[in-house]
C-alpha cells in the first residue's frame, strides 16, 4: 500500500480563515488558429467578466480575503491533524466529520463521512501524486486545504499553503461572445482552471437569401436510405417516376459514385431543349448539343460534390404552365426526402426551350433554387405565375448567347429578359431590399471571334448576374473560333468550366 505521510503536519480551526480564491486563465481563436482580441469572456455566477488582450489571452482572477468564522462554530470544530497518512480527528461533540479530497481540476477523488473523534488512513482514497485540496467539515463549519505531494507522498504546503479552492457554483459557465463570430458557452467543474477556447464565424442573416459560402443546410433525407422505387437503370443514371397532377412524369438522377448519405450534396438539374427528351442529358453520344451529360458539368464533379437530375417534358416541350413548375417542386422535395442534398446549393441550367423553362423557374422558385445558368434564353414562351403569386424576389443569374441566334433574339434577351432580373437584383438597402440595377449596361463581344463574360457591378454579391456574348448562332456550346463556317469546332467550347466556375462561387 503506498502511504502519504504528513499531507498535513497540523491544523486547528479557530476564529479567523481564508475566503477562497480561483484563477481562471485562457486563450481564444478562431477556427484557423488565429487570436481573437475583444473577446468578452464572462464567468456567468460570479458576474465577473473579462476581454482579450492581442494575443487572445484572458485572465478572471479573485484574490484570497480575510474573514471572520461566527463564532458560533468556534467549538464545533475541534482538532484535525494528519501524520503519516493517518488522519485524527477529535471534537466536543458526536457530529459527523465530513471529509473530501479534490484534484487540481476541481474532480472529487476521495469522500468520506466519519463520527465523533478518531482515525482514518487517506491512503486508502488518495493514490496519485499532485495538487489536492481537502474540505473537512463538522456540521456548518468549514475548513478548506490545499497542498501537494511528490511521488512518494510527501506533502508540501509551500508559499500558497493558505490558497483555498472555492466550489464552482451549479451550472457555473464561461461565456465567450465576440461579433461576428458564434457566442460559446462552456461549463465549468472548478474555478481554478485554464481553457483554450476556438469561436466559430457566424453566418450573417439576411432578409432573403443565404450567405455566400454559407454552411450547407441539410436535407430531410441526411443520414436516411432512399426508398425511391427506380423505373430502369440507364447508362450513367436511373429512371423514376413521379406523379403531378393527372400526368405520370419520367425524370433521371444520377448519383456520384462516392455518394455518402451523411454528406449534404449539391443539386444541378438539367433541362433539355425543344426535340430533346430528359434522357439525352444523362447519356448521348457526343455532339454539339451534348458533348457530356448534363451540359457538360458531370466531368467537372472532380469529388462527387453533385447530384445531377434530369427531367422530361411531355412532348419534348415545357408547355404545361403550372403542370411543369409543381413537376419541378415536386422532384426537388422527392430528392430532399430521399437523399443528402444541400438545399442552399440547388442549381438548374438549359438551353433554348430548357433556357426558356429555366428563367421561369428562376423566377418562381427563388426560395428553393440559389442560382441558373442558361443558354440563348428568349424572351417569350415563358409562363409565370400571377397576381400575388409572382414573387418579386432576386436570383443569382448566368446567361451565353451568340449574338447572331436567329431563333432565340440576342437583342431581345439583352433588352428584356436581362433588365428584368437586374430590377430585381441591385444591392439591398439599410432594409434588406434589393434595389434596382436595371440601368447598367453589359460589356459585349464584337468582331467574329472570341467572346466576352461580364460580371454586373450594380448587383448584390449574393446574387450575382454575368453576361456572355459570343459571335455564334443559336447553339449553347460557345466557342473562341469564330461562328459555325471557317473553324468552327463545339469540342473547344468554354462554356461548362464558367458556369462550373458561377455555380461554385456559392
Amino acid at each position: 500500500m503506498i502511504k502519504a505521510p504528513n499531507l498535513f503536519t497540523a491544523a486547528c480551526f479557530a476564529l479567523c480563515g481564508m475566503a477562497s480564491a480561483y484563477t481562471i486563465t485562457g486563450t481564444v481563436s478562431d477556427n484557423d488558429g488565429k487570436a481573437l482580441k475583444g473577446v468578452s469572456v464572462d464567468l456567468l455566477k460570479e458576474g465577473k467578466t473579462a476581454k482579450t488582450d492581442d494575443s487572445g489571452k484572458f485572465t478572471i482572477h479573485e484574490d484570497e480575503i480575510d474573514v471572520a468564522i461566527h463564532p458560533a462554530y468556534k467549538n464545533s470544530v475541534g482538532y484535525i491533524s494528519i501524520n503519516n497518512s493517518i488522519l485524527s480527528y477529535s471534537q466536543s461533540s458526536s457530529s459527523p466529520v465530513q471529509v473530501k479530497i479534490y484534484n487540481s481540476l476541481g474532480n472529487q477523488v476521495f469522500k468520506k463521512t466519519l463520527q465523533g473523534s478518531g482515525t482514518y488512513d487517506l491512503s486508502k482514497g488518495l493514490s496519485a501524486r499532485g495538487t489536492y485540496f481537502a474540505q473537512v467539515s463538522v456540521g456548518n463549519a468549514k475548513q478548506n486545504f490545499k497542498f501537494t505531494t511528490d511521488e512518494s507522498f510527501t506533502s508540501s504546503f509551500g508559499s500558497q499553503a493558505n490558497a483555498l479552492m472555492k466550489d464552482a457554483a451549479k451550472d457555473e459557465a464561461l461565456r465567450f461572445t465576440l461579433d461576428g463570430f458564434e457566442t460559446l458557452t462552456i461549463p465549468l467543474g472548478t474555478l481554478d482552471t485554464t481553457v483554450d477556447v476556438k469561436l466559430k464565424k457566424s453566418e450573417p442573416t439576411f432578409k432573403f437569401g443565404y450567405a455566400l459560402k454559407n454552411a450547407p443546410t441539410p436535407s430531410k433525407g441526411c443520414g436516411t436510405t432512399s426508398t425511391l422505387k427506380k423505373v430502369k437503370s440507364v447508362e450513367n443514371g436511373d429512371q423514376f417516376q413521379i406523379k403531378v397532377g393527372n400526368d405520370t412524369r419520367d425524370y433521371f438522377i444520377t448519383l456520384p459514385k462516392n455518394y455518402d448519405n451523411t454528406k449534404p450534396h449539391k443539386v444541378l438539374f438539367a433541362l433539355h431543349c425543344y426535340g430533346s427528351r430528359g434522357e439525352d442529358f444523362v447519356h448521348h453520344k457526343a455532339d454539339y448539343d451534348h458533348p457530356t451529360p448534363y451540359y457538360g458539368q458531370q466531368v467537372l464533379d472532380k469529388n462527387g460534390d453533385y447530384i445531377f437530375v434530369s427531367l422530361d417534358a411531355i412532348g419534348g416541350l415545357w408547355t404545361k404552365g403550372q403542370g411543369d413548375h409543381d413537376f419541378f417542386a415536386q422532384t426537388l422535395t422527392t430528392l430532399n426526402d430521399n437523399y443528402c442534398i444541400d438545399t442552399s446549393r440547388v442549381f438548374i441550367t438549359g438551353f433554348s426551350f430548357g433556357a426558356m423553362f429555366s428563367y421561369s423557374l428562376m423566377q418562381d422558385m427563388q426560395s428553393r433554387v440559389r442560382a441558373a445558368a442558361t443558354y440563348a434564353v428568349a424572351d417569350y414562351n415563358i409562363w409565370l405565375p400571377e397576381g400575388n403569386n409572382m414573387k418579386n424576389l432576386p436570383i443569382a443569374w448566368m446567361n451565353v448567347h451568340g449574338k447572331n441566334d436567329g431563333r432565340c433574339d440576342y437583342n431581345r434577351a439583352k433588352n428584356s429578359a436581362l433588365p428584368r432580373i437586374l430590377k430585381r437584383n441591385g444591392k439591398a438597402d439599410a432594409d434588406g431590399n434589393f434595389t434596382d440595377a436595371s440601368s447598367e449596361k453589359p460589356k459585349e463581344v464584337s468582331g467574329n471571334t472570341g467572346h466576352v463574360c461580364y460580371d454586373f457591378k450594380n448587383v448584390d454579391e449574393r446574387f450575382p448576374v454575368k453576361w456572355c456574348s459570343w459571335p455564334g448562332d443559336h447553339q449553347w456550346t460557345a466557342h473562341d473560333t469564330g461562328n459555325m463556317g471557317v473553324g468552327w469546332n463545339w469540342e473547344q467550347t468554354w462554356v461548362p468550366e464558367e458556369v462550373h466556375k458561377f455555380f461554385e462561387q456559392f
